[in-house]
């Protein structure tokens, strides 16, 4: 059973209080405690079967400009007393940093919003296998699939943040997950390829014999793909990779890489960086979303924020230390995003797919290829010809690549956002591509 608030809080208090009378002007503690249980199939058989569960506890301490922090799990009273000692030891040998500082009082937040991020169902081993065996089932109905590998996994968890400004809040968050990874077979080619789902709250994922059903399908797509050579056209990108662009950029408006000056969006802000038809938006309030949460990682209140608006950017994601170095409050996004999506655009998918009399379309990318410091992006991909809005066959072994300056400013987004992730994307044109093939 998860611990509760007051287990939590009396832990943070203690080490709270013992900091102070060491000498800490400062000092902020996190405790948290998770449970994982993991079932796993392969071929139609149970596999493993795991349990986690995970007691954890960072403390953080200053003197003036100073600053450390240590963690442990192991949270007897003896072990914290020797963890302060140390932390705060650390700290005294620590070189100052004159942006070092808890939050502004006045930006933490005051309440904790009910998002709906629990769900207390508890689905037992022997409903976790049930579930995978019909998976598992509706994955091999095709003699194509030769291999399948299946998960399911429920996770629970809860935590305090305190701080010594009063700060001490938290709340519980649950999540269940499955996943159908398949491989599939024909004369000319072996292909994989994998879909799952991911929620709050069991009675959202998806049902078991569809996510099987459509994780074989799309596998068996991409069989006897064909080589094609390179040239300059449009791609689109499946939903599932799309959003891998927003993560891009993301890492990109990080007060840490803008602090350094690592990024190519440095000095970007009220600036047009893509087209007027594009807006980014963080919202951390959504129920029931994966990313939602009423406070950031240091305490801070999260508000929604319209990152860019008309294709004009118009906010870092800023934390208190970067924040201070740009001379910039913190905006609540200490730990990064919340739920980041692009809005609709104004275009169907099936129009989407019409729109080019030839094009690509991806539906997997391979490598890290986005350098936020130049903007330059090149991955190896996966995918499908289009031609006429009718998918040709499967292609493999090319690599896209652009440099974001450009390749913001020529996206085009469907209308078919869905809230699946933490971070979600409409599908996505961008024109002009180059494509190394054959």
């Amino acid at each position: 059973m998860i611990k509760d608030q007051e287990y939590l809080s009396e832990k943070a208090s203690y080490c709270l209080d013992l900091a102070k009378k060491l000498g800490a002007s400062d000092s902020s503690v996190i405790v948290t405690n998770s449970i994982s249980e993991t079932v796993n199939f392969r071929n139609q058989k149970l596999d493993e079967s795991n349990r986690s569960d995970n007691l954890a506890i960072g403390i953080t301490t200053y003197i003036g400009k100073k600053k450390s922090s240590i963690s442990s799990s192991n949270l007897l009273r003896e072990n914290l007393d020797t963890l302060i000692r140390k932390c705060i030891e650390t700290t005294k040998n620590t070189p100052e940093d004159e942006f070092n500082s808890l939050p502004d009082k006045d930006l933490l937040a005051q309440e904790v919003k009910d998002l709906d991020l629990y769900d207390v169902t508890h689905i037992k081993n022997e409903n976790k296998i049930e579930y995978l065996t019909r998976l598992e089932t509706s994955a091999s109905s095709n003699k194509k699939i030769v291999n399948t590998e299946s998960s399911f996994t429920e996770d629970k968890s809860n935590f305090i943040l305190a701080n010594s400004d009063g700060f001490c809040k938290g709340y519980k968050n649950s999540s269940f997950m499955a996943s159908s990874v398949t491989v599939a077979k024909d004369d000319n080619s072996m292909e994989r390829d994998y879909e799952y789902t991911s929620k709050c709250h069991l009675s959202d994922i998806e049902d078991a014999e569809i996510l099987g059903k459509f994780a074989a399908e799309q596998t068996i797509k991409k069989l006897s793909p064909k080589k094609i050579g390179s040239e300059k056209i449009a791609i689109i990108f499946d939903k599932r990779i799309a959003k891998g662009i927003l993560s891009t950029l993301a890492g990109a408006i990080s007060s840490s890489a803008i602090s350094r000056g690592t990024s190519f969006l440095k000095d970007k802000i009220n600036q047009k960086i893509f087209s007027d038809r594009i807006n980014i938006v963080d919202k951390p309030d959504i129920l029931k979303g994966l990313g939602s949460r009423s406070f950031d990682t240091e305490g801070v209140k999260t508000d929604t924020l319209k990152l860019v608006e008309q294709g004009v950017l118009k906010h870092y994601l800023i934390d208190t230390y970067n924040g201070k170095k740009l001379n910039q409050k913190s905006n609540g996004r200490c730990g990064g995003t919340s739920n980041l999506y692009f809005e609709n655009g104004n275009i169907s998918y099936k129009d989407l797919l019409n729109s080019n009399s030839r094009c690509l379309y991806i539906t997997e990318t391979i490598g890290h290829g986005s350098n936020i410091v130049t903007g330059d992006y090149s991955v190896g991909a996966n995918g499908f010809l289009i031609e006429n809005g009718e998918f040709q066959y499967p292609i493999n072994e090319i690599t896209i690549a652009g440099n974001f300056n450009d390749m913001f400013q020529n996206i085009t987004l469907g209308n078919d956002l869905e809230f699946e992730y933490s971070t979600n994307s409409p599908t996505m044109m961008i024109e002009g591509m180059v494509v190394a093939g054959k």
